[in-house]
């Protein structure tokens, strides 16, 4: 046994945080707070409205796999604040990230494919997404440090498709040969030359 039982300076700190910058695999699921407004595409009853006014969306942030795995981190997606639109845009931008990163889709990616992949029908489509997160660190409303979800990590990122369990992109096959005549494969067939080897495995 390592330490005191009457000093607790040399004792660990709470290490019950996530380190600042770790990537990990989540799952979000929405905590339905049953606001909803249509017109501004709010339905389903995912939206929270708190005290102040602002809405947004309660978002329970699971780790999936990997050393964190069953960690639960919680963050508000902000769709509107009284105070500006300052906390509306990081909310949009934090669910652009996520579509990226859920959908394969590279943040330059201005394709009509990936337009319509950063689309949604609905807030239902959030839920149960599953990404690249990186793992941030603030503090709650008592000034405690907590952990945060701020950004998500796009297929750009070198180590997006080893968290994301992503094969990597196949080597392109070769060429095709040209198919042999029955002169060309009767020659072959009695030549004695050394015979050529085959194609590699992964070009078949």
């Amino acid at each position: 046994m390592s330490g005191l039982w009457n000093d607790f300076n040399d004792a660990q700190s709470n290490a019950n945080l996530i380190p600042k910058g770790t990537l990990a695999k989540v799952r979000l699921t929405i905590r339905p707070g049953g606001f909803d407004e249509p017109a501004q595409g709010w339905t389903g009853g995912y939206a929270t409205r708190g005290s102040t006014g602002a809405v947004y969306l309660n978002g329970e942030f699971t780790v999936t796999e990997g050393q964190y795995a069953r960690r639960k981190i919680f963050t508000l997606i902000g769709l509107y604040s009284p105070k500006g639109p300052d906390w509306a845009n990081m909310g949009r931008s934090l669910i652009r990230g996520m579509l990226n990163s859920a959908r394969g889709i590279s943040d330059k990616d201005q394709s009509p494919q990936a337009q319509a992949a950063r689309r949604i029908g609905g807030f239902a489509d959030l839920d149960g997404l599953e990404f690249v997160a990186r793992i941030d660190v603030g503090t709650d409303a008592m000034g405690e440090e907590k952990n945060e979800i701020r950004s998500a990590v796009t297929p750009d990122h070198r180590d997006y498709a080893r968290i994301m369990g992503t094969p990597a992109a196949p080597m392109p096959p070769t060429a095709p040969a040209a198919p042999a005549s029955a002169t060309q494969t009767a020659a072959a067939q009695t030549s004695t030359a050394p015979s050529m080897p085959g194609r590699p495995s992964w070009a078949e």
